[in-house]
């Protein structure tokens, strides 16, 4: 992926693309329901595609990874991506899923077919582009629909459907009948990612009841599908993951650091009767290791006396515990400090 990035910047202006990308930080970070593309044209999705995709494709590459955690048999053999821009989670969902074939990981048979459904036909047309570079069958072979997204979308049966920071660039109208008409198009799994802020957590939790009404149940990252215990007003559930970045990143983002933290919200929502089961628990903070014990912020089920949100502590008296604990990142599954951590929506 870096390397078609760097191709597709290839001959395009320094300071053309340095205005595109102040112009696109405003509408990523406002708040900007249109009714319109937020990409307008190519040099547009130049810019977004080396400022954004990277850090885009790690965070829907966590979320895939935590559904997949939790339901390890999940082979969906088709994959539909909405407001999919340039193809990031169609890249994510490669990295995690592999090709597709016989048991979803690449091992034979045919690649899993990939639709991207967008509005901004420049957005589609570098998607095309990159995945033609790719070394993906699923990805060279993907279908790339222009298509208004909200009220009145029409969307294809899939066994996947992601939905990744689109939500943010639409109405309140639109965003309901988008989630609503993933929920219905998904044979076995939704996922929908968001930038981690308050406000992305809060389409998030609205996303996720739409999504828990319409029939399905949350894997992840909740341990459980009733009412999520942060409280929107004073918190917001998010992870992060970590992005290493390339020269060219560092040159467009205009940083030095060899890394960026990408905060992200999530859920992932599968159909009754599909194999798994959520977390017994989920790291909500970044671990605390003190002297001989780890702090662990959790949210657990709705077990009335465990469930919630708690703070467990993990002493060196736990042994294999202890060094799960300490191991232990954000965002991953804790299943107790008998059991284990797995990796979840956090990156190490």
């Amino acid at each position: 992926m870096r390397a078609a990035l760097a191709g597709l910047l290839d001959g395009l202006p320094p300071r053309q693309a340095a205005g595109a990308v102040e112009r696109l930080i405003g509408s990523y970070r406002g708040k900007v329901p249109t009714h319109a593309p937020v990409l307008r044209d190519r040099a547009d999705v130049a810019a977004y595609a080396a400022y954004r995709m990277p850090a885009t494709f790690g965070a829907v590459r966590a979320a895939l990874a935590a559904l997949a955690d939790r339901a390890p048999g999940l082979a969906p053999d088709t994959h539909l991506d909405v407001g999919g821009g340039t193809g990031a989670a169609v890249w994510a969902a490669a990295a995690v899923l592999g090709d597709g074939g016989g048991d979803g990981r690449g091992s034979g048979g045919r690649a899993r077919e990939t639709t991207v459904v967008d509005w901004a036909e420049p957005a589609l047309a570098v998607g095309r582009e990159l995945a033609a570079a790719s070394g993906s069958a699923a990805l060279r072979g993907a279908r790339w629909r222009r298509e208004r997204i909200g009220v009145g979308t029409r969307l294809p049966e899939a066994g996947l459907v992601t939905v990744s920071y689109v939500l943010n660039e639409l109405a309140e109208d639109d965003r309901r009948a988008l989630v609503e008409a993933a929920a219905a198009a998904a044979r076995d799994a939704v996922v929908v990612v968001e930038p981690g802020t308050p406000d992305g957590y809060r389409r998030i939790i609205e996303a996720r009841g739409r999504l828990i009404d319409a029939g399905l149940r949350v894997l992840a990252p909740c341990p459980h599908s009733a009412a999520c215990p942060m409280e929107p007003a004073a918190d917001w559930c998010h992870f992060a993951a970590r992005i290493s970045r390339s020269s060219l990143h560092r040159q467009v983002k205009g940083g030095s650091l060899a890394y960026e933290d990408e905060k992200f919200s999530y859920v992932a929502a599968v159909r009754p009767g599909t194999d798994g089961a959520p977390a017994g628990a989920r790291i909500v903070r970044k671990p605390q290791i003190r002297k001989g014990q780890v702090l662990l912020e959790l949210c657990a089920g709705p077990d009335p006396e465990r469930g919630g949100l708690r703070r467990e502590t993990v002493t060196k008296r736990q042994g294999a515990g202890y060094r799960a604990a300490r191991d232990a990142a954000w965002g991953d599954a804790w299943d107790g400090a008998g059991g284990d951590a797995r990796d979840g929506a956090g990156e190490r």
